[in-house]
C-alpha cells in the first residue's frame, strides 16, 4: 500500500483542515513556516486573485490560496495519482473555482500562453527539488502574467535574478530557498 502523507492548510476559510497526498518521487509540500511567510508577503486575503500552481504536488499552495479568497486557481501536475488526490481533496473541501490539469507543467504553460484568458495574478513555481524545471518554467510563465503579478519560486538554490526579473522578497528554511519575484517585461 502506498504511503499517505498529510499537509495542513494554515489560514483562511479552511484553516487547520488536513489534506492527504500520495507518496510520489520529488513531491514535498512547502513547509508550514514557508507558506506562512509567503502568505504574509502576498497578504492574508487574496480576494479576487487568479492563481496558477504549476507543479501542484500536494496542492498546499493552491488550496491555501483558495482558502484565503483567491477567485480562481489552476493546479497542474504530471502524475495521475497526484491529480486524483488533488481532485479528491477539492471534493472534500467543496472547493469552487478550481481546475486540476493532469499534464506536463512546461507543456501546459506553453499552450496556455496562446489563450488570452489564461492570465494570473500569482504563479506558484515549486518543481521537484533539485530538478532543472524552474529555469525552464520561468520564461514560459511570463506571457501568463497579469500586470503587477507576483511569482513564487521554491528551490534548492537561491534565485539569481536574471534579465526581466526582480526579487521582491527572499528567505531560506533549511535547504529550501524561497523567493517572491516580479517580471519587469
Amino acid at each position: 500500500m502506498a504511503k499517505t502523507n498529510q499537509v495542513r492548510i494554515i489560514g483562511g476559510e479552511w484553516r487547520s483542515r488536513r489534506l492527504t497526498f500520495p507518496d510520489h518521487e520529488g513531491l514535498r509540500p512547502s513547509a508550514d513556516r514557508v507558506r506562512e511567510t509567503l502568505f504574509n508577503w502576498l497578504g492574508q486575503n487574496l480576494g479576487g486573485a487568479r492563481c496558477l500552481d504549476l507543479f501542484a504536488g500536494s496542492g498546499a499552495l493552491g488550496f491555501e490560496a483558495l482558502s484565503r479568497g483567491a477567485s480562481f486557481v489552476v493546479m497542474v501536475d504530471k502524475s495521475r495519482r497526484v491529480c486524483e488526490a488533488l481532485r479528491r481533496n477539492a471534493g472534500l473541501l467543496a472547493a469552487k473555482n478550481l481546475q486540476v490539469h493532469c499534464a506536463d507543467a512546461l507543456e501546459f504553460a506553453t499552450a496556455a500562453a496562446a489563450d488570452a484568458a489564461a492570465r494570473y495574478d500569482v504563479v506558484f513555481l515549486d518543481p521537484p527539488f533539485g530538478s532543472t524545471l524552474l529555469a525552464q518554467a520561468l520564461p514560459r510563465v511570463v506571457p501568463l502574467l497579469r500586470p503587477g503579478a507576483r511569482v513564487y519560486l521554491e528551490s534548492a538554490k537561491e534565485f539569481a535574478t536574471s534579465d526581466g526579473w526582480r526579487v521582491l522578497r527572499q528567505g531560506r528554511a533549511g535547504q529550501v530557498h524561497y523567493t517572491l519575484a516580479a517580471c519587469d517585461d
